[in-house]
């Protein structure tokens, strides 16, 4: 089974119930799908970690011993990626789009377009099996493919180690990130917290998952700090035929736990939060 967690925003909690999930379910493919910015691995640091590098593209290259200097790509360039150095006309690689106009256009054939390989593709074992994650140059894009290829990287590790379980901790947002993380997944937990913001982005995260999947769950963190907030996300997840799963205080021993390098659940499984998340877990992977 593979199921994806969402939160539609950043900190909602989603990394901290997703990592919580994966130490329940013990033997599992975990995927970090936020490319620009992963932190799984903190809390599940790897063993026998390999990296291979992911091509996002093309950027433009200057040979020095064929450039006259003119000056022309750095009229043509409409990203400010050309600059002159020293008295060399250099490409900054980050500004750099890759358009290829000043390749097309170099009247000494002095720039040439060479793959983008600087973003890297993380996977190796953890505690509880393989871990997975991306680390998406600066000035990259093609964030949204990248997770793609992650995914497939899962898929077959999951197939050659026999592991039957794949928990994806996506990206924030409802960009095409997000939309890579959840395409063909079996369901999706969304995470959200009693704010406006966490209300309205929640509302968009649900409209984005149901064209892509039909089991979808919430999960309310940090449910205590506004009442009347829970209320609202209540009547509309009735209104969606969405199902909440668990109602999460706040509780600062999600913060002792990762600070100690845990998930709550390693922390302390008797607590009641550990027995709520674990409660959830039960109903995603066994309803």
């Amino acid at each position: 089974m593979e199921v994806a967690f969402i939160s539609g925003k950043g900190g909602t909690g989603k990394s901290c119930i997703s990592s919580a999930f994966i130490s329940i379910a013990k033997q599992v493919i975990a995927v970090d799908c936020d490319v620009d910015a992963a932190n799984m691995y903190l809390i599940f640091p790897q063993t026998n970690k390999k990296e291979s590098a992911y091509i996002s593209g093309k950027h433009a290259f200057i040979d020095q011993s064929k450039c006259t200097q003119c000056g022309l790509c750095e009229q043509l360039c409409r990203f400010d990626a050309v600059k002159k150095v020293l008295g060399k006309i250099e490409i900054d690689t980050v500004s750099c789009d890759g358009c290829a106009l000043c390749y097309r256009e170099c009247p000494s054939n002095a720039i040439q377009m060479i793959n983008s390989d600087k973003s890297k593709l993380y996977y190796g074992d953890f505690r509880y099996g393989k871990i997975i994650y991306g680390r998406l140059a600066p000035g990259e894009e093609n964030s949204g493919k990248f997770v793609s290829v992650i995914r497939q990287y899962a898929k077959e590790q999951a197939e050659k180690n026999n592991i039957d379980t794949i928990i994806l901790d996506g990206p924030p947002g409802i960009g095409c990130p997000v939309m890579s993380t959840i395409t063909g997944v079996d369901k999706v937990v969304i995470i959200t917290e009693p704010s406006m913001s966490g209300l309205s982005d929640m509302k968009r995260t649900i409209d984005v998952a149901n064209e892509f999947v039909k089991d979808i769950y919430v999960i309310i963190n940090k449910y205590d700090l506004n009442l009347d907030v829970v209320n609202v996300i209540k009547e509309y997840c009735s209104e969606m035929n969405i199902n909440i799963i668990a109602y999460l205080p706040f509780d600062k021993q999600i913060v002792d736990a990762m600070i100690d390098g845990k998930t709550i659940i390693e922390y302390n499984s008797s607590s009641d939060i550990a027995k709520k998340i674990n409660d959830a877990y039960q109903i995603v992977f066994n309803s």
